[in-house]
């Protein structure tokens, strides 16, 4: 029977866990609720063993890691992408301010070049992550 809820203190649970089971693997079996336990995506090895027991139904979630990398890096090289674009405004700015007209289009004529080459490597990427996504 809960306690009564005092002036201080963590308030008491309405159905508290008061049984307690322990159970004992062999490594071969253990190894075996390992790999489940892993499988199933639940946090906590005892609310497993629960789902399990009482026929819960529990998701399996398997991560592709090379994936979650991949997209890790995708996400970066885009954030990367982004403070290009931000510079390039700025350095577009500074060019048409410090420089006299014909040494500013030389430059201009460079920093096209880099950014087609860019443009290319970005279609690149598409087309990796479109097979990627395919497979």
């Amino acid at each position: 029977m809960p306690k009564e809820k005092g002036k201080s203190g963590r308030n008491p649970k309405l159905n508290p866990k008061t049984h307690c089971i322990m159970v004992h693997f062999d490594d071969s079996e253990w190894n075996d609720f390992l790999s489940m336990f892993e499988e199933s995506g639940v946090y906590v090895r005892s609310v497993f063993l629960k789902a399990h027991f009482f026929g819960q139904k529990f998701k399996v979630l398997k991560v592709d890691k090379t994936m979650l990398d991949y997209y890790t890096k995708l996400s970066d090289f885009h954030a990367q992408f982004r403070c290009i674009g931000t510079n390039y405004n700025q350095v577009v700015k500074e060019l048409r301010i410090y420089f006299s007209e014909k040494k500013a289009m030389a430059l201009l004529y460079k920093l096209e070049k880099c950014t087609i080459d860019l443009v290319k490597l970005s279609r690149e990427i598409v087309e990796l992550s479109k097979d990627m996504e395919a497979k």
